[in-house]
């Protein structure tokens, strides 16, 4: 793979206006897959509440650009893996828009180590803010769209909740056993409070995405070198940027896929085809 793929792929196509007059919470959303989430939004047409826990800054940067679109958006401080802050998040964000009608549970973090020398406090803190808080999230929006039921003239659903994984709740990952563990209790929670929901049409997904370019992951894709590593596992031949997370986000949340339920969508450049094996089969 020659270094020159390390340049961005071209830009996606304009998103038609598919969640008009929906409202929705980003969680992590002042950078990377969030950032990207909450303005695929907001250009899809729906109002937007942006969480984040540090870099007020960059949130109301994120604030900004979604106004740009022409919907309303505000931003709310909270830490995911705190039950207090997220409930108070979620009682402001539905006194500010009204309701809510879509969750994207897309904070998350990393502490990597080896496992001999992985801590206690390391463990914990990953499966705290990347499993605890998506419950408690989802916890809090599931109240919110039994409260209110369907808005038929809004959406066929009650309400959308999509969780952010990654191809880690498929692939096991070595020196990373908090990480993939969080991801993996991720797959069941979505899909249990999917077979849970669904009769009070309450739609719950994942996205699984691959290789991203994010800060989260900077050191496997900013040299020529580390990049060329990279795309050994991705059979696609390109990183993904965070806009096609976005643009499957805004088409997983509209109706146009209203009868899809408990399901994860891998959005990873064929990364979970395990291309190791392409030539040792």
């Amino acid at each position: 793979m020659n270094s020159t793929s390390t340049t961005q792929a071209p830009p996606l196509p304009t998103l038609p206006k598919l969640l008009a007059g929906q409202k929705a919470l980003v969680t992590g959303a002042n950078s990377g897959i969030g950032k990207a989430v909450a303005l695929a939004f907001a250009k899809a047409g729906a109002d937007v509440a942006i969480n984040y826990v540090a870099g007020d800054d960059a949130a109301q940067e994120v604030v900004e650009a979604a106004k740009a679109e022409g919907v309303k958006a505000a931003a709310y401080k909270a830490d995911v893996a705190d039950e207090g802050q997220v409930e108070d998040m979620f009682k402001q964000a539905i006194a500010a828009f009204g309701t809510l009608d879509i969750l994207v549970s897309n904070a998350g973090l990393q502490r990597d180590a080896a496992i001999e020398s992985m801590t206690l406090d390391q463990w914990h803190k990953v499966l705290s803010v990347n499993l605890t808080g998506q419950f408690l999230c989802a916890r809090a929006a599931i109240r919110e769209f039994k409260r209110r039921g369907v808005r038929p003239e809004i959406s066929r659903a009650a309400g959308k909740i999509i969780c952010m994984s990654s191809v880690h709740q498929t692939i096991p990952w070595a020196g990373h056993v908090n990480y993939a563990s969080s991801k993996g209790g991720i797959m069941q929670l979505m899909e249990s409070l999917a077979q849970e929901c669904a009769p009070d049409r309450i739609r719950i997904n994942s996205i699984a995405p691959g290789a991203i370019r994010t800060p989260i992951n900077t050191t496997a894709w900013d040299t020529p070198e580390a990049y060329d590593k990279l795309m050994q596992l991705v059979p696609y031949g390109r990183i993904g940027e965070p806009e096609d997370i976005g643009h499957v986000a805004v088409w997983l949340a509209s109706d146009h896929t209203d009868y899809i339920v408990g399901s994860t969508i891998f959005v990873d450049g064929g990364m979970t085809l395990y291309p190791g094996f392409s030539t040792n089969g």
